[in-house]
């Protein structure tokens, strides 16, 4: 089982192997308040995604469409994160505002469809 969490939400028991995948460490939050078994920065979007989205609403889609086309290129990366859903459930964790449109939630999309 894959979920999404905003990591300023406190951690739960449910949440079992939580993965923060941002490339910035959050801000104001210590190592032992994230909670995070796992930092897979380098899965984040990449500086120049991240820069031209900054969150809109209005180029989600087209976010979307660049994130899974820079995440076709991470094979390795996401294998990771396959096997740690083998093991067991896994939280991807997230900073963004908005629940509804980050790249944890493009991550698990993806990685459900396989």
């Amino acid at each position: 089982m894959i979920r999404v969490k905003r990591v300023y939400d406190p951690p739960s028991a449910g949440d079992g192997t939580r993965i923060l995948v941002d490339r910035l460490w959050p801000r104001g939050l210590t190592k032992d308040r994230v909670a995070v078994q796992l930092w897979l920065k380098e899965i984040a979007p990449s500086a120049e995604l991240r820069e031209w989205f900054r969150h809109d609403p209005a180029k989600w889609n087209e976010f979307h469409r660049r994130y899974r086309a820079e995440l076709a290129g991470k094979p390795e990366l996401l294998r990771i994160l396959w096997e740690k859903e083998r093991e067991g459930t896994v939280t991807l964790v997230y900073a963004a505002r908005d629940g509804a449109r980050n790249n944890a939630i493009v991550l698990k999309e993806l990685l459900e469809e396989k």
